[in-house]
């Protein structure tokens, strides 16, 4: 692939914040739209120590400039350079292929992040913390965080009720959400959900793709119980519904979906997860523990910040295409046409104001009163685990819900990470 750089301009440690009109030009380049005060390492700058006034010059080339913590006098450093990392702490980010948590893995493949323990980018220069990522498949990421193996992980609201029942788990980061990328496919034959009746139905038993086929049965005023829903692989079932075996009905996800649509034209999804937008979110979740650790809350801020920087360069018209494509390497390996239709299916919250629409939204707690009814239900979980909202975490662990998702962090970064919106796009000098 093709090497991909992006800038980043902050300019350095001020105190009182100037006017636009007072702040010098960094390199040629039009003039900074912020400026941070130093923030002292595993320590958010505050508001008052933060003047933002919508940053950063994001070049067509694509690359991060760190040099949030330099002071005027500081030598300059390779741009494109990875930087050792020696005085900071590391925490680890387990993370599997799938379109939003694929992210990470290009983020640090552009330079935006350095997943490799000992080197950091930009963003973990910023924030003071190295990010080392770990690519698994999902099942070894909900056990690597359930084990306590790994800080951090992506997983679903669902999965995550899991490991968080025995590890305090907070949940910083929404990532997307599916809104049509887990369907039900049924053949020709099936044409409404009474036809469904008598017919097995195929798919990841205990997994987001019940919750969904349940939950669209309720909707219709359905019971499930009268359904009946047969453990299978996804793969495994998506082959043999295209194969034209004994099967005629699937509950799968994307890339399964897009593939069995294709293969059999006489196929067609009867239901899908649009019916229920908002209920299966797709995050990062990060143990109590590890906030609590130096850094650790800083590691949160940088992933979030890494996360939105990524989502910037990819609604850049000038880099829209390439970035899908460097996604869907990491995604069965699907090329610009078909991640066109994946990203429509599996909605980003690609900006702080999205992300905190969900946290703080009236719909998450009765979406997870919904989510862990079935969990339990499904026996799934024996005992959902006590749910909060906000930053209940920072309570007595006694008295602390055991699974929180907080928005603060996404806050942090909308007031003082690399992100921030109304990005122009400005070309790099002459060389």
């Amino acid at each position: 692939m093709r090497e991909i750089t992006f800038f980043l301009f902050l300019p350095p440690a001020l105190g009182k914040p100037s006017n636009y009109g007072d702040q010098p030009s960094l390199m040629g380049f039009p003039k900074p739209f912020v400026h941070f005060t130093k923030a002292e390492p595993g320590r958010f700058a505050s508001q008052k120590e933060c003047s933002m006034r919508r940053l950063f010059s994001l070049t067509l080339m694509g690359f991060l400039i760190a040099c949030s913590s330099k002071t005027a006098d500081a030598p300059a450093t390779d741009p494109g350079a990875s930087q050792p990392s020696a005085e900071f702490p590391s925490f680890s980010l387990a993370w599997s292929e799938y379109p939003s948590w694929s992210v990470f893995g290009v983020a640090s493949e552009i330079g935006i992040i350095d997943g490799d323990k000992g080197k950091v980018g930009p963003i973990e220069e910023r924030w003071g913390v190295d990010i080392v990522l770990r690519e698994a498949d999902y099942d070894t990421c909900i056990n690597l965080y359930g084990n306590g193996e790994v800080d951090a992980a992506a997983l679903t609201n669902m999965d995550s009720l899991i490991p968080a029942a025995s590890r305090p788990t907070v949940a910083i980061l929404p990532t997307s959400t599916s809104f049509g990328a887990d369907a039900l496919i049924v053949d020709g034959g099936i044409k409404s959900v009474d036809d469904l009746k008598g017919v097995p139905v195929y798919g990841l038993a205990k997994s987001v793709s019940e919750y969904v086929f349940a939950r669209n049965l309720v909707i219709q005023g359905l019971n499930p119980a009268d359904f009946t829903f047969t453990n299978m692989d996804p793969g495994a079932a998506a082959t043999a519904l295209q194969q034209k075996q004994e099967i005629r009905a699937i509950m799968v996800w994307n890339p399964f979906v897009l593939e069995t649509l294709r293969r059999r034209a006489d196929t067609h999804v009867l239901f899908d997860s649009t019916t229920i937008p908002g209920e299966v979110i797709d995050m990062v979740v990060m143990a109590r523990g590890s906030l609590e650790k130096p850094g650790g809350e800083n590691f949160a801020r940088a992933v979030i910040d890494a996360y939105y920087a990524f989502n910037l360069v990819m609604a850049d018209p000038a880099r829209h295409n390439e970035m899908l494509v460097a996604l869907g390497s990491k995604f069965s390996n699907l090329g610009l046409e078909d991640m066109e239709t994946v990203v429509k299916q599996t909605k980003f919250y690609a900006t702080p104001d999205l992300g905190l629409g969900v946290y703080d939204g009236s719909r998450l707690p009765g979406t997870m009163g919904l989510v862990s009814q079935f969990c339990v239900g499904r026996q799934i979980v024996s005992l959902s685990p006590t749910i909060g909202y906000g930053h209940q975490w920072s309570t007595p662990e006694a008295t602390a819900p055991s699974y929180v998702f907080d928005s603060s962090y996404m806050l942090d970064v909308q007031r003082g990470g690399v992100y921030t919106q109304d990005v122009p796009i400005i070309p790099p000098p002459d060389k």
